[in-house]
């Protein structure tokens, strides 16, 4: 099994994370807060990502990466590979995010005279005290929002990415740069709306059980915020995801194809 995708993925999950973290947490306490964590986090699970997408389309086409320009795999194959990395990257993506958002809606003030400490002091903390206080199904609170958010959407992120190259790109040439970015940015983009009303879902469950619990399942979840909110509220956050998703998005696909071609 080729490993070059897995750290392709690694490394450029890592700086798509330095690029896009700021708007994670425009609405919060710092553009920075909660870094560290998800900085090794999410490369590793955008390594599972990547890899699980590339070596599966090599399972589906028996093409390597290098080769598929000179025979591109059908649009089938790409989402099925895309569908089947987005599965595996939510399962392992569940704990980490979890964590991550916890983290990043404390509104605990920092530490001052006489202010009270953070919930939690940091993500070990995060995960051991949602352990103790909510149990090991706990550290998977949201895992099926997740999965129904990723699996899918992740499926329309490549074929996406690969639709446009392929259509402003030379037969058999691999695509130039701003070709890369541009479609990488509109990949995102296309997932993002397509995963921003699970997105929502996904992290009220997350929430939920952070001092009592709201919501009964993910369908109880999205029932109650209908009824309370109107469906408008199942796109709340799309402009900012959208914000996010390009600029993140457009540097993840650019490092990751000047890795591969660099160890091709």
């Amino acid at each position: 099994m080729p490993v070059e995708e897995f750290v392709a993925g690694w490394i450029s999950g890592a700086l798509g994370l330095v690029l896009g973290h700021p708007f994670d947490t425009v609405k919060l306490l710092g553009f920075f807060k909660g870094m560290s964590f998800p900085i090794a986090s999410i490369a590793v699970v955008n390594s599972v990502l990547f890899g699980v997408y590339s070596n599966t389309l090599l399972v589906l086409t028996a093409t390597s990466h290098q080769e598929r320009r000179a025979q591109p795999p059908s649009y089938m194959h790409i989402f099925l590979a895309g569908c089947t990395g987005g599965f595996l990257q939510a399962y392992c993506l569940a704990p980490f995010d979890l964590i991550k958002v916890r983290l990043q809606n404390q509104t605990e003030p920092r530490a001052q005279p006489g202010s009270p400490p953070p919930r939690y002091q940091g993500p070990v903390h995060c995960a051991a005290s949602i352990f103790r206080e909510e149990g090991p199904r706990g550290l998977f609170r949201g895992a099926w929002a997740l999965t129904l958010r990723d699996t899918p959407t992740v499926g329309i992120y490549f074929i996406t990415y690969e639709g446009l190259c392929r259509q402003y790109t030379p037969e058999g040439q691999n695509p130039s740069s701003a070709t890369v970015l541009v479609a990488g940015g509109f990949a995102g983009i296309a997932s993002w709306v397509a995963a921003t009303p699970l997105d929502m879902i996904k992290s009220r469950m997350q929430m939920d059980g952070l001092r009592r619990r709201v919501y009964q399942g993910m369908l109880d979840c999205m029932v109650s915020s209908i009824r309370q909110e109107g469906l408008g509220v199942f796109f709340r956050g799309v402009t900012i995801n959208s914000a996010r998703a390009f600029p993140v998005n457009a540097v993840t696909f650019l490092s990751y194809e000047y890795l591969l071609r660099w160890w091709g």
